[in-house]
């Protein structure tokens, strides 16, 4: 689940906080909450290996224009937008973890769901998608930055936040699509990092650790190839009519009982 919804705009928290529960896990115990952390190192090594070579050029671009003034080119100040546009989630992250762990229940995923869809939605139409990643500029990187703060709602979708908000910086799908996997990679690394004392005290087994985190770098593989070329020639309504429908189905599930609220 982690690998298939982690790179997706349909929330992989939402995903696994629902599905913990039908297991009858609780989502919002620590020791939960952190293996979920944990197993993303997974998604983040799909995204290394799939994006080796422009990850390297970056990379590559950075480092000599740190050095070399002459040479600052558009990978040198793609970098510093991954940074930029890493910074606020870093912070908010550290400042509000307590209160996020708080609202860990199928109410808030269902709300979270079912209301980013609409700002998915109106971003699909309004925005002209006249712009490529060559045309990023610090604003964008600090708008999708700021944006990808709500994300720690659950429910909202890391990558549906920042797609949409490359989308409403005009961006295509495709460009938008590949500055949400580069934002990815710091996030969700020290996302995991932060986690990993929790998991220290053996609360969790290490086959276990060890299988979440290949099965979802395999998955997570699998899914970024199937979605950046999705993206080229199709819009990103199936995702949202989904996410809709995935909150929908979370209230009836809940207000009837067949599934606990968690948290």
């Amino acid at each position: 689940m982690e690998g298939i919804t982690e790179f997706l705009p349909i929330s992989s928290t939402g995903h696994l906080v629902a599905f913990s529960e039908l297991m009858g896990i609780d989502a919002s115990d620590r020791s939960v909450i952190a293996f979920n952390a944990v197993i993303q190192g997974g998604a983040i090594l799909a995204i290394l290996v799939y994006f080796t070579k422009d990850i390297v050029r970056i990379g590559k671009g950075f480092a000599v224009g740190l050095f070399n003034r002459d040479k600052r080119g558009i990978d040198y100040r793609y970098g510093w937008y991954v940074i930029v546009g890493t910074v606020p989630i870093v912070l908010a992250g550290l400042l509000l973890s307590n209160v996020v762990d708080r609202i860990f229940n199928l109410w808030v995923v269902a709300v979270g769901m079912i209301g980013w869809s609409f700002l998915m939605w109106f971003a699909e139409r309004v925005a002209t998608q006249q712009r490529s990643e060559t045309h990023a500029n610090m604003r964008d990187a600090i708008f999708v930055g700021l944006i990808q703060v709500i994300s720690l709602f659950p429910g909202v979708s890391r990558a549906g936040a920042t797609m949409t908000a490359g989308l409403l910086r005009d961006f295509d799908r495709e460009s938008a699509t590949r500055f949400s996997f580069f934002l990815g990679i710091p996030a969700l690394t020290g996302a995991g990092l932060l986690e990993m004392g929790e998991l220290a005290g053996g609360s969790v087994p290490a086959a276990s650790l060890i299988t979440g985190v290949v099965v979802s770098a395999v998955v997570a593989y699998i899914a970024v190839a199937w979605l950046m070329k999705f993206v080229t020639t199709h819009t990103f309504m199936p995702f949202v009519w989904y996410r809709f429908a995935f909150g929908v189905v979370l209230v009836i599930a809940v207000s009837t009982g067949l599934i606990g609220a968690g948290g």
